[in-house]
């Protein structure tokens, strides 16, 4: 339930890489660091809605712990995979339709923040959001 609220975006670590590393084109890269990402989140038990608003696009997630599910990122890349909840920290693994490689996502709350980890082909990136 700690996940619960309205998280706006404060900063970014080594993002634009992470994109890169994704794939994404340099116009979409540069867009995409000031998407002034707005993220609200709904726990109840094992089911999240996580409605995710941004310039560019808003987007409402549904998803049950363990359940897999198929999503789109902001960039159009389609991934199927799933969350769980390992100690306090949402452990997300998804695989790439287009290529079949491994995208892992954590969301955690550190020091009333929460902190958004994503590991592509050995490339890190933090997106950190306030309430």
């Amino acid at each position: 339930m700690a996940f619960n609220g309205t998280w706006k975006i404060d900063r970014n670590e080594n993002y634009e890489k992470f994109m890169e590393a994704m794939g994404v084109n340099m116009m979409k890269r540069k867009l995409g660091a000031h998407d002034n990402l707005k993220i609200t989140i709904q726990q109840d038990g094992d089911k999240f809605t996580v409605k995710e608003a941004s310039n560019f696009r808003t987007i409402e997630i549904d998803f049950t712990l363990g359940a897999t599910f198929d999503y789109s990122l902001a960039d159009g890349t389609e991934v199927t995979g799933s969350w769980n909840l390992e100690g306090n920290k949402l452990v997300g693994s998804f695989t790439r339709k287009d290529n079949g490689k491994v995208l892992k996502a954590y969301r955690e709350i550190v020091n009333d923040e929460l902190v958004q980890t994503y590991v592509y082909e050995g490339v890190e990136s933090k997106r950190i959001f306030k309430r």
